[in-house]
């Protein structure tokens, strides 16, 4: 699933490219206003902190929510308490869009994310062209040697790389390239099975100056504060915030993490 998923992530951005080419791209990435510093607004606090969402379906659940307005919807999250906004642009499992990337960054103060399958530097220039201030870098789906380079791409534009891992070895390969910003995905993006346990399993190999942050299988309150206990400084949320009013989930959720 993974590889389906970046082989077609990547195919899209290639399709793009050939009506936008890379130089026109570069261009528009330098062109932006600095991104916002998505460490500081991360960092380790007395409670946990939370990266909402704006996703509309997902290859393990189908359909999510319509989200006809991602905008309004990353507003509401602001409201609520988020300290990040994540917006899946990927379109073809996950319907998402850069253009739904461009009107969140449009509408909220707070530092964005562009999760998506990301493979090569074009999909890292079109990031920041967006206005994104973070982007995914799966572990899973990338050579050491690529997922350096990209890793220095993306603090080269001034963005920060959440860098996303699945097992003991991935963290070792997240630590060796330096990142500062560790997510452990509940999820097995090969299988898509959930493992809650496994940000637990996991936590005390992420390096002590590593933000750390779990991701998936949050439905309530109890999961929030599960991830708490095991060491979470930050909980990326997203069905469960599309699915049920954003503003009462996330001040619910926040108050599990204290």
């Amino acid at each position: 699933m993974l590889a389906d998923l970046t082989a077609g992530a990547v195919a899209d951005a290639e399709a793009r490219a050939s009506e936008r080419p890379l130089a026109a791209v570069e261009k528009a990435a330098l062109a932006q206003a600095p991104a916002i510093d998505a460490l500081a607004a991360l960092a380790p606090a007395d409670r946990v902190k939370i990266i909402a969402e704006v996703k509309r379906a997902s290859p393990s659940r189908g359909d999510l929510a319509d989200i006809p307005d991602p905008a309004l919807q990353a507003q509401r999250y602001e409201d609520g308490g988020a300290s990040a906004i994540s917006v899946l642009t990927e379109g073809r499992r996950f319907k998402g869009s850069l253009a739904d990337l461009e009107a969140v960054k449009s509408a909220v103060r707070l530092p964005v994310l562009r999760k998506d399958f990301i493979a090569n530097e074009y999909q890292v220039l079109e990031a920041r062209a967006s206005g994104a201030d973070l982007v995914l870098l799966i572990v899973a789906a990338l050579e050491q040697d690529v997922l350096e380079r990209l890793h220095g791409m993306v603090r080269e534009l001034g963005m920060t790389p959440l860098v996303e891992t699945h097992s003991a070895d991935e963290v070792a390969r997240a630590a060796d390239i330096g990142a500062k910003l560790v997510g452990v995905n509940a999820r097995n993006l090969s299988t898509f099975e959930l493992d809650r346990d496994l940000f637990g399993s996991l936590a005390s190999h992420i390096p002590a100056d590593a933000v750390k942050i779990a991701e998936s299988a949050v439905l309530a309150p109890a999961d929030v504060a599960h991830y708490r206990a095991a060491g979470a400084d930050v909980v990326l949320v997203g069905e469960a915030l599309v699915t049920n009013d954003p503003v009462s989930t996330l001040h619910a959720f926040l108050e599990a993490g204290s």
